[in-house]
């Protein structure tokens, strides 16, 4: 049977990856092939949309509508391709030297072909398999809670959530937190050599960007040796910055985004108070200036970080199915598992294939990890039978 369902799951996934689900576009396309797919196994599924209806989660129940179920859960979005090297393309599934190249093979279309593949044995089980698919955690984990929150309070109560994030199918219990911010400055422009005339937006914001360079490397010196995450503190980058639209010209506007990824019990607000007090100062100074220019920080979005709290039960649960024995692991980036755990569920991440292959050019998922993905589900079906 694992053979089998490895195949079906190659199939699977050669249908998600040919879906462009980078983040900025809509994932709508995949959603439909999806509950199509379902469909044809005689199983119901429930889209929740945003705000304008062009991205939605999904989610399904595979099995009897009884509590002691379990939820297998994963994004349908990506990160873009976008200046990447890569040797073959990225919406195809290329397999070379025991490894499946493709945008979302390890991150994380893999383990959504894998639960898919797996419909046909969880439709016999006397426990349910509840599917749910997200949209846009590659820029915040933005999709995944109002789907949590409609679920729990659908679905009969689960015994556990199991987000497949890529572990190489070891069992992690705890993730860091994230918040994400971006910072717009508003400057008055006037020629480059008359600066007593305007105010450029990019000198206040490089003003700002050095200051959060400064707390990046605060946070990295207050790291705790004895922290299981690496590396052993909160880190702070940031991701994009814009600004000006000529050397001679004072810039009208600059903009930054921002990431702060905080190990649980590190309050990210806390962290962030005296640069947002700056942020808050500098907008009342520009204004005293000009009456348009300003500075304004805006947070937009924020997830919180995963603990082995409550969460005992369902780490022994996959360890039996996976046959893993070593420490409990944790890792550094975020996830939804902390939304699943916030609402209630006892939570764990557990996948196929390694975050180091995540995110890069010619992303990969081995062929070794997708077929212990594919027993793991077998394994699963059989537990809940």
């Amino acid at each position: 049977m694992p053979a089998n369902l490895s195949a079906s799951a190659r199939e699977i996934l050669a249908e998600l990856i040919a879906f462009d689900t980078t983040s900025r576009n809509s994932n709508l396309e995949l959603i439909a092939w999806v509950e199509a797919y379902l469909s044809g196994h005689g199983v119901a599924s429930t889209r929740v949309v945003n705000a304008d209806a062009s991205k939605a989660n999904l989610y399904a129940t595979v099995g009897p509508q009884v509590e002691g179920g379990v939820i297998l859960s994963g994004h349908s979005d990506v990160v873009p391709v976008d200046g990447q090297d890569w040797d073959s393309d990225p919406w195809l599934v290329t397999e070379k030297d025991g490894l499946l190249h493709g945008r979302g093979t390890c991150d994380m279309k893999g383990f959504l072909a894998l639960a898919l593949a797996a419909v046909p044995l969880f439709k016999q089980g006397a426990k349910p398999v509840h599917l749910a698919f997200s949209y846009d955690e590659e820029v915040g984990c933005l999709g995944a809670p109002a789907m949590i929150e409609e679920m729990a309070a659908q679905l009969p109560k689960p015994a556990l959530a199991i987000i497949g994030e890529p572990t190489m199918m070891n069992v992690v219990t705890g993730h860091k937190g994230i918040t994400v911010h971006e910072v717009e400055v508003l400057g008055h422009e006037a020629h480059s050599s008359l600066t007593h005339l305007g105010l450029s937006a990019n000198m206040v914001a490089v003003e700002l960007m050095h200051d959060l360079a400064e707390l990046a490397r605060t946070l990295w010196e207050q790291g705790d040796p004895e922290s299981p995450f690496t590396p052993p503190h909160a880190t702070l980058t940031i991701g994009t910055m814009e600004g000006g639209t000529a050397a001679n010209i004072l810039a009208r506007r600059a903009h930054f985004v921002f990431d702060l990824r905080c190990p649980p019990g590190t309050d990210p607000e806390a962290i962030l108070a005296p640069f947002k007090a700056k942020v808050a100062a500098l907008d009342a100074e520009m204004k005293q200036a000009f009456a348009a220019a300003g500075a304004i920080i805006t947070r937009l979005s924020s997830a919180p970080p995963m603990t082995p709290a409550g969460s005992q039960e369902a780490e022994a649960f996959v360890r039996r199915l996976t046959g893993d024995n070593s420490a409990a692991g944790v890792v550094s980036y975020a996830a939804e598992a902390g939304q699943f755990q916030q609402a209630g569920f006892a939570t764990v991440i557990c996948g196929p294939g390694s975050i180091e292959q995540a995110h890069q050019p010619n992303e990969y998922l081995a062929v070794e990890q997708f077929a212990r993905g594919a027993d793991f589900m077998v394994r699963l079906a059989q537990e809940l039978s």
